[in-house]
């Protein structure tokens, strides 16, 4: 019997690979793999490591710059590698691409594949962008194959002179996927999101906005504080469906105070398990980051027939077609947010309209089985056709 062919999927957290993963690490492993999980230690990498059904390997890395700390995980991740052998190293997020490429060249592992998910450089200034740029140049490099999530995010790595090497788009982008079983506006799930109305005591017919993700300066909080303030006498309610992060990026005070000065309208809900309920009490989804690499929410709010209001990026300029499934406005523009947000409110049947239009968008192009195809399909060629 042939050996099995190794891969290696990291990701700097577990949380990580949870997210990205949940589920194609167990259909790897059944189609014929050898799957190694590889993340930061915890209790969470134990946990999907059994649920998946695959072995984990753990080497400690953190997700801010730290040359002494990384220079560590450096050399743990070379003996871990050159320890397992692997046929393929493919990695995900930024320090775990920048580590373990560079570990995966260093131990000679044949094939090295980075997706890039999202890319920090393009919103940064002055010698924070140059460093940033310089890391991704960096794992260009190491790796055979660099695959970014999305054309946005390929454009950016083109016009920055990132890389020379030919970049592949798998599929239409995105690399979760959505599953449209999952993600579906059942009569259950309705009564659900009808419940958590009636909980939160908004009335029936208030337009309800949800927003989804950290509450943190990058997603655009800020902005969205300003623009719901400034819907005052409309009767929208906001749920904030996510947790704040105070000590990497603490929400700004304005931001803050422009939320707490209205605890009637704006909930809390904090980091949900499952979003659907939220989604299926709202409204709209409304997304007003600075940037993204492809962002599942606003695949998972479609799915759920909601239109979505998000901001003229990579990723979500590639899922929402403006005035159809969704309403597209410029980034850091509370303005523009809040005149998006106050035509969904002063237009609910034209909303629904786009709402329905939206799944059919989404489940189309961006099913979780056919990008899992398109992932499988890479794997087959880019790996040895000896062991195949």
């Amino acid at each position: 019997m042939r050996p099995k062919l190794k891969i290696v999927r990291a990701a700097t957290v577990p949380s990580s690979l949870d997210v990205f993963c949940r589920g194609l690490l167990a259909e790897l492993s059944a189609g014929g793999y050898e799957v190694v999980a590889l993340s930061s230690p915890g209790p969470e990498l134990e946990k999907l490591g059994k649920r998946e059904g695959v072995r984990t390997v753990s080497v400690a890395m953190r997700r801010e710059i730290s040359p002494a700390a990384d220079l560590v995980a450096l050399v743990r991740l070379v003996r871990a590698l050159r320890r397992e052998r692997p046929h393929m190293v493919h990695s995900m997020t930024p320090k775990a691409g920048l580590l373990c490429m560079l570990a995966a060249w260093m131990a000679r592992v044949p094939v090295r594949v980075h997706t890039f998910t999202g890319l920090l450089f393009p919103t940064a200034t002055g010698l924070r962008r140059r460093l940033l740029a310089a890391c991704d140049r960096l794992i260009c490099a190491c790796a055979t194959h660099v695959v970014p999530e999305g054309e946005g995010v390929r454009d950016d790595l083109l016009s920055a002179h990132i890389t020379r090497k030919p970049m592949r788009v798998l599929g239409h982008g995105n690399v979760r996927g959505v599953d449209p079983d999952h993600y579906f506006r059942s009569p259950e799930l309705q009564a659900r999101g009808a419940e958590l109305r009636r909980t939160l005591g908004i009335p029936d017919g208030a337009p309800v906005f949800v927003f989804v993700g950290r509450l943190v300066t990058d997603k655009g909080i800020g902005e969205l504080a300003e623009a719901f303030a400034m819907l005052d006498g409309s009767g929208a309610h906001l749920l904030l469906a996510g947790d704040e992060e105070p000590a990497r990026d603490p929400l700004p005070a304005a931001a803050r105070a422009l939320l707490d000065a209205r605890p009637a309208t704006v909930h809390r809900l904090g980091w949900q398990d499952d979003v659907r309920p939220a989604l299926a009490a709202a409204t709209a989804l409304v997304l007003p980051s600075y940037r993204e690499g492809f962002p599942n929410v606003v695949l998972e709010a479609g799915a759920m027939e909601l239109p979505c209001v998000v901001t003229d990026i990579n990723g979500s300029r590639e899922i929402i077609a403006d005035g159809r499934n969704g309403l597209v406005v410029p980034p850091r523009d509370a303005a523009a947010l809040c005149r998006a947000m106050r035509r969904i409110a002063d237009a609910p049947e034209a909303a629904a309209a786009m709402g329905t239009l939206a799944r059919p968008m989404v489940t189309e192009r961006f099913s979780q089985s056919y990008v899992r195809r398109c992932l499988k399909d890479f794997y087959a060629e880019i790996l040895p056709h000896e062991h195949l």
